[in-house]
């Protein structure tokens, strides 16, 4: 059985950028992801550019995608941008797909 942890993993992978059409965890978007014993879900992302024109659209995605995960009861969404983000953060499969 899947544990929790790569339940979101797997709901965060269903989440794209839309510029780039790559999901966020592939991209190296997800910094990090900590679950609380009551269900408190923290997850600590950025952005490719801090001006991303879809960072709403983006940040609601995620809230939205891991909220259907069991036992989750409650999601925050910090967006940072230090460190900035750089393609050295993308997992191989994200750097496939982006060509």
């Amino acid at each position: 059985m899947m544990s929790q942890l790569d339940q979101i993993y797997e709901q965060l992978r269903k989440v794209n950028d839309p510029e780039l059409n790559i999901n966020v965890v592939d991209l190296g978007l997800i910094y990090d992801v900590t679950l609380s014993d009551e269900g408190n879900l923290s997850i600590t992302m950025t952005l490719t550019t801090p001006g991303c024109p879809l960072h709403d659209s983006i940040v609601n995605g995620v809230k939205h995608a891991v909220a259907s995960v069991d036992g989750i009861k409650d999601v925050d969404v910090d967006l940072v941008w230090s460190p900035a983000w750089t393609p050295e953060r993308m997992t191989e499969a994200g750097r496939r797909a982006l060509g």
